[in-house]
């Protein structure tokens, strides 16, 4: 069984339903509300001595409203290269996107998965640009990759300790 992952709000708040259950209910109550929405899902990660640290957000934009976000922080013991760590990111928010899309197709919500990969060929992540686009777009998900990426290049990357 597979085990449900803690979110929680940028203030700190802890979601104690599961995340399915709270993005339909803040989908409701945005729709009531008047508001556009656009949800963008991203992951970062960062390598503290032999722990990877992944932060993960669904970030939702409130079209010319502001926005909020849900995180959820996971680290790991196990060593990887940067194309593998690259890689998990996606992998990551692929998860999450495909766990929630059909809530967000019901609400008519825009969705994008954005990897915190560089489209520079001079900088170490590009080794993972074609295969994460590859994943991304496979699966169905509209993909950004940096400059364009901030669901995973700035929201995630302030959260992941």
């Amino acid at each position: 069984m597979e085990q449900e992952q803690q979110w929680r709000k940028l203030s700190g708040e802890r979601i104690t339903v599961p995340v399915a259950e709270e993005i339909s209910r803040v989908l409701m109550q945005e729709k009531e509300m008047g508001h556009e929405l656009k949800v963008c899902i991203g992951t970062d990660s960062q390598v503290k001595g032999k722990i990877t640290e992944f932060a993960t957000v669904i970030v939702f934009i409130r079209k010319g409203k502001g926005g909020f976000m849900y995180i959820h922080n996971e680290t790991t013991h196990l060593k990887m290269t940067i194309k593998q760590r690259m890689l998990t990111e996606v992998a990551k928010s692929i998860e999450v996107a495909y766990s929630l899309c059909n809530i967000f197709s019901r609400f008519g919500v825009a969705m994008e998965v954005h990897a915190d990969i560089n489209t520079n060929p001079s900088f170490k992540s590009n080794d993972a640009l074609k295969e994460a686009m590859g994943y991304i777009v496979g699966m169905g998900f509209a993909f950004k990759a940096k400059p364009e990426a901030f669901a995973s290049s700035s929201c995630a990357n302030k959260v992941v300790q």
